[in-house]
């Protein structure tokens, strides 16, 4: 039955490399489940229905890439849009996380009708196949970033905006227990999951992630490492191994669209924000992540992207019934891609531990940054290697696509990379004579973006 609905003997892929892989996924986006319910708290939002929201629509959406699409990818509440949802809109706006959810529902509808209409599939087959090379190459160095930031390896500087963490530093300030030992910890999974990788051992990301994880419990049994939950660092041992999920009541379906009749501008243009990123984003995961696993047809092409684009869509609208902000793709199934996922078996392996997370949240709540962070960093060395099928010897090639690399982690943002690639391959390859290689979405889509950058 499995083999027949998710083809793994054609994807030269078995049970035990998917469930790997869905485990690996899981673990290494599993922090959403701490941090989107901390997010949205500051809205106003009850946290533990935030938490049981994110879990349930996670799984729901997870499984739904599985079986309507067969791809490799989780989905879960998204980095960025959750900000938006409670810094801008609530916080800074002045809307009550009501209206917010309102917006994201609406949101989800639209995706569903966009995806159903091939809108969304269009756009992903009118970009050039060397931006989504250079997508996958982005995504690399964006997620090694993001890896590098949790760990606390890379944190923020006055004069140079980013720097390297001084453990000297952290010693004269008496902090060295708390932070400086969990860099060294990051550092020392890095090598670790360096080491397994080099010696080609199955399941080398989570094995380099779950060692890291004991490292640091056996670090804080010591008092080597000594948690400040103030700080941010907290304990990596769990409290708790059951519990049983909170209540969604607070949450469930409730929405305000009072202020599409007060304010309907303001409410247009609140979706129209959550509708920009989510779609750019998710297409920019799907075209990077597709790539690494070698999932895009002679064309370019993606199959099975209409069932993505739609479990993305329904997971939105069932996502903001139960209380969570909008759900995407998220950059981290790369990590199951990695570990050799290659099918929707992975996907339904990570939405079913979305599910056991709503019974076993202390244990996966106590995953820490430093031991997810070796993953990250890694899975972000083999996707940059992607590099090598750019044609850098043709600038009018090569130029969108360092666009679109480096934008990514510089801009913080897999959607302003998308952007950009965009507007300069359109430009570059009308200003040299080769018009015929840009499409008519590729224009369309390079003015959108333009009139987004000088009016918006």
């Amino acid at each position: 039955m499995l083999e027949k609905l998710f083809k793994l003997s054609e994807r030269k892929t078995n049970i035990r490399t998917e469930l790997i892989a869905g485990i690996t996924t899981f673990m290494t986006m599993a922090y959403i489940l701490a941090v989107n319910p901390t997010i949205l708290g500051a809205s106003g939002m009850d946290s533990g229905a935030v938490f049981t929201a994110t879990a349930l629509a996670s799984a729901l959406a997870t499984v739904l890439m599985g079986v309507l699409a067969n791809l490799p990818f989780a989905l879960s509440a998204g980095m960025g849009l959750n900000a938006f949802f409670a810094y801008t809109v609530v916080l800074g706006m002045g809307y009550s996380w009501k209206v917010a959810l309102a917006a994201v529902f609406t949101e989800g509808i639209i995706f569903v009708i966009l995806s159903l209409t091939n809108v969304r599939e269009a756009i992903f087959n009118a970009i050039p196949k060397t931006l989504k090379v250079a997508a996958s190459v982005g995504i690399g160095f964006f997620i090694c970033f993001i890896g590098l930031q949790n760990a606390g390896i890379v944190v923020g500087d006055s004069s140079t905006l980013i720097t390297m963490f001084s453990l000297s530093s952290s010693i004269e300030a008496g902090t060295f227990r708390t932070e400086g030992i969990t860099v060294i910890l990051a550092m020392v999974g890095i090598l670790i999951t360096a080491v397994l990788v080099l010696k080609d051992v199955k399941g080398n990301v989570l094995i380099g992630m779950i060692a890291t994880w004991i490292l640091g419990m056996i670090c804080e049994a010591l008092h080597v490492y000594v948690p400040d939950p103030a700080a941010g660092y907290y304990s990596a041992i769990p409290a708790a191994i059951v519990s049983m999920p909170a209540s969604i009541s607070s949450t469930f379906f409730k929405f305000d669209f009072s202020v599409i009749a007060r304010k309907p501008m303001d409410f247009i243009t609140v979706l129209f924000a959550f509708l920009f990123i989510d779609v750019f984003d998710t297409l920019g995961t799907l075209m990077g992540c597709a790539t690494k696993a070698d999932l895009l047809d002679e064309n370019g092409k993606l199959p099975g992207i209409r069932g993505a684009l739609l479990a993305d869509s329904v997971g939105t609208i069932v996502g903001a019934g139960l209380g969570t902000s909008t759900i995407t793709t998220f950059v981290e199934s790369s990590a199951g891609v990695a570990e050799g996922g290659k099918t929707g078996l992975t996907s339904v392996f990570a939405g079913l531990m979305f599910l056991l997370a709503l019974f076993f949240s202390p244990l996966f709540l106590a995953i820490p940054s430093f031991a997810t962070a070796p993953a990250l960093v890694l899975v972000g060395f083999m996707m940059v290697q992607q590099a090598g099928d750019i044609a850098w010897s043709d600038p009018v090639e090569a130029i969108p696509a360092f666009i679109t690399i480096t934008a990514m982690p510089f801009l913080y943002s897999i959607s302003e990379g998308i952007a950009l690639g965009i507007i300069s391959f359109v430009l570059l390859n009308v200003f040299t004579g080769k018009k015929e290689k840009v499409s008519l979405l590729m224009y369309i889509l390079a003015v959108i973006f333009l009139i987004k950058y000088i009016f918006l």
